[in-house]
């Protein structure tokens, strides 16, 4: 397992500095949890980011998770009909 501390925006022209690493570290997890307590933006990039890690994830065999997600970026992940996609965890999460 990975723990990933994300913090800043996610935003265009920002994506790869996530995605790269993480799509490395993949073939070697079987559960990587994305921390975004810091995430304070993050905008259609980043959401399609996030599931472009996922697919990836998925394809092969490690599971992507989201941890303490904020206010923000959890009303983005609803809006975008995502946040059940993903297996959520920590105290600032709901499941939809």
């Amino acid at each position: 397992m990975a723990v990933v501390h994300c913090h800043g925006k996610l935003v265009l022209g920002f994506t790869d500095l996530l995605y790269r690493p993480l799509a490395e570290l993949v073939p070697t997890h079987k559960r990587i949890i994305l921390d975004l307590a810091e995430l304070t933006h993050m905008d259609s990039m980043g959401i399609g980011t996030l599931l472009r890690l996922y697919v990836h994830g998925k394809t092969h065999g490690c599971a992507i998770e989201l941890r303490n997600l904020g206010n923000r970026i959890k009303e983005l992940m609803i809006m975008a009909n995502l946040l059940p996609v993903f297996t959520t965890i920590g105290e600032n999460n709901i499941r939809v």
